[in-house]
């Protein structure tokens, strides 16, 4: 019951801080621009972990804070893309001081290093392109796209769970999660596809539909942020199943570390990035 009561109060003030911080885009960028390093920083401290690995955790983690901040100064207009250069610079020295380092495991090094880049660094950024948006009048802060991203994920949890709960019985990934069921996740998509109809028709009602989405489009996107939230959960499953470990981090009282929490982000804003270019490109 205490378990249940701290990750209740936790989860309510990750949500409104999240929601809240879409407000402004001053806030946005502060919050993301924190969750960012913090995420790294634990990443590079559960590898560093591993027998041989010695990613340098500090440089990492100011380069994937740095882009973060890049790629929302670009992406609103205020920045040059020469912006950019700064970090290009830092993974150029992140690969040649392996050099001179004389480590264990330089190649281990570059990989993990790396991909505190990819698979964190950018997703957080990319955030950025879907909360600036551009038109003939100039930039403007649109929040309803990467809010609703964060919605849908909830709502695929929320729903998912419960489905899986009362219906689960088809394991749908159980050599990595073998909690996961396809009864829940086909709730959790099917809840996120009326949740999406009420996003779409609320933002009409409100004149707040900034890229013009219809109904269907919606639809669709809530189904892509179902689709790679869950391959982003597995994963991190996998990455933990890997590591040996249960939680990332216990930065966050009964919901672990910041990998926990931002698992299915990391790959759904990509996605999500890639659905709405792929709608005004076909």
């Amino acid at each position: 019951m205490k378990n249940f009561i701290v990750r209740t109060i936790t989860a309510v003030f990750f949500v409104a801080a999240v929601v809240s911080c879409f407000l402004r885009p001053e806030a946005m960028i502060l919050l993301f621009g924190l969750v960012t390093g913090l995420t790294i920083w634990e990443f590079a401290g559960l590898v560093n972990d591993r027998g041989g690995i010695a990613v340098n955790q500090m440089i990492s983690t100011v380069a994937g804070v740095y882009f973060f901040l890049a790629m929302a100064g670009y992406c609103s207009g205020i920045t040059p893309p020469s912006i950019f250069v700064p970090y290009l610079i830092t993974l150029i020295y992140l690969m040649v001081s392996e050099l001179y380092l004389k480590q264990e495991d330089p190649v281990n090094d570059w990989a993990y290093t790396m991909m505190s880049q990819l698979y964190i660094a950018l997703p957080f950024s990319l955030l950025n392109v879907l909360a600036f948006q551009s038109d003939a009048e100039g930039i403007h802060f649109v929040w309803s796209v990467p809010l609703s991203v964060f919605i849908f994920l909830w709502i695929n949890d929320a729903g998912a769970y419960i489905c899986g709960s009362l219906l689960g019985k088809h394991k749908l990934f159980p050599r990595i999660s073998p909690g996961k069921s396809w009864e829940g996740s086909i709730g959790g998509g099917i809840l996120v596809m009326i949740v999406a109809v009420l996003v779409w028709y609320l933002l009409e009602q409100y004149e707040q539909n900034a890229l013009g989405l219809s109904v269907v489009e919606w639809i669709g996107l809530g189904l892509v942020i179902v689709i790679f939230g869950t391959w982003g959960d597995l994963v991190e499953s996998l990455f933990k199943r890997t590591l040996g470990i249960k939680d990332s981090g216990n930065i966050l009282p009964g919901h672990g570390g910041m990998l926990d929490r931002f698992d299915s982000t990391l790959m759904a804003v990509p996605a999500a990035v890639v659905y709405l270019y792929s709608l005004t490109a076909f």
